[in-house]
């Protein structure tokens, strides 16, 4: 069997917004289909998209809004833990994207947040996207960027001014294979390695972990199926039948994996105790003012509110198996049947939605 080269391997693509719209339009623009409309703003849960940009196979996966003040500090945490499994074992490259209209004091300090949160060395696989809608082109836009406007300069100077422009008509993508160029040469000054730290490599242990238990546990339905094939195909359809359903359930364990593995539920098991505590602590405090008994039973009855988000994460991690069985089977391959390469992984179907948690 040849050796992939880098140009075979699905690319990684990790679109981080601080505020807005911008890093959906992003996602649009990537994948070339409306992933999501126009009012989006923000999301409840990390997600991942599948398609192909100028016929390279991408998964796109997109993290919080990093300054989305509808998210605590804990969800908050466990959605950049989601972000990180759901693109490992680690990212080929970090997007920011932001409206190039609008860039706040806080957008000045994206950088440096996803440095603080996804590792040191992140901004080495890390491009600044633009989202533009104005009358601008070419050279005159880079001087605005990179000479008129100082704050965007200074913004795109922490990622060793790798940026990118893109329209807010996402549809207008005259832009995607100069996007794809910068990213593909971004890659190669760090010698075609997707970007891996401490954090990454236990998410990918735990997913690995995870499909080692999936598969066993799908064992016997996997068994009948090969059975059934075996018995109504022969010859190079049987191979390309086995090829094409072996793949599928890779694919299905993979993604509900990445969903559900141990490493998110050790978050989440964090933020129950978390709340538990915070919730025992206050209702301690306010127990206070009727003496010592009354310290006991507030910090009982607070305890038992504060646990209660926590309880409910540990109920939802008791029916993750049923929600994301649901999704995992909607991750289905297509494989091309041909003389010259039968049933060779092309890509997917469609996208799968990502839980919402």
């Amino acid at each position: 069997m040849p050796k992939r080269g880098f140009g075979d391997v699905e690319l990684r693509i990790l679109v981080i917004g601080s505020s807005g719209p911008s890093q959906f339009l992003l996602t649009n623009f990537i994948l070339g289909r409306e992933v999501f409309s126009e009012e989006v703003y923000s999301i409840a849960s990390s997600q991942k998209n599948v398609g192909e940009l100028v016929g390279r196979r991408v998964a796109v996966i997109n993290g919080p809004n990093l300054y989305d003040k509808n998210l605590s500090k804990s969800k908050m945490r466990k959605e950049l833990r989601r972000s990180m499994c759901l693109s490992t074992p680690g990212p080929h490259a970090i997007l920011i994207a932001f409206d190039l209209e609008k860039i706040s004091p806080n957008d000045m300090k994206t950088p440096k947040l996803v440095k603080d949160k996804f590792g040191e060395s992140v901004l080495n696989y890390t491009m600044i996207l633009l989202v533009y809608d104005g009358c601008l082109r070419d050279r005159v836009l880079n001087d605005k960027v990179m000479r008129t406007d100082w704050h965007l300069r200074e913004l795109v100077e922490q990622c060793s001014c790798r940026y990118h422009v893109f329209s807010k008509n996402w549809r207008n993508r005259s832009g995607c294979r100069e996007l794809l160029h910068k990213i593909e040469r971004m890659l190669q000054t760090m010698g075609g390695h997707h970007y891996i730290n401490r954090s990454y490599k236990r998410a990918e242990e735990s997913v690995r972990n995870e499909e080692r238990k999936l598969r066993k546990k799908r064992q016997p339905e996997t068994g009948r199926t090969c059975q059934e094939l075996e018995e109504q195909f022969r010859g190079d359809e049987l191979r390309w039948q086995m090829d094409a359903y072996n793949a599928r359930v890779g694919a299905e364990i993979r993604a509900e994996a990445e969903l559900q593995n141990s490493w998110l539920r050790t978050s989440l098991a964090v933020g129950m105790g978390l709340g538990f505590v915070a919730g025992a602590t206050m209702g301690m405090i306010i127990g206070s003012v009727e003496g010592p008994a009354g310290m006991a039973v507030g910090g009982a009855v607070g305890g038992f509110v504060g646990g209660a988000s926590g309880a409910a994460a540990q109920l939802a991690i008791k029916h993750l198996d049923d929600r994301t069985a649901s999704v995992a089977l909607s991750a289905t391959c297509t494989l091309v049947k041909n003389t010259g390469n039968r049933g060779m992984l092309l890509g997917w179907r469609d996208k799968f939605m990502i839980f919402r948690g």
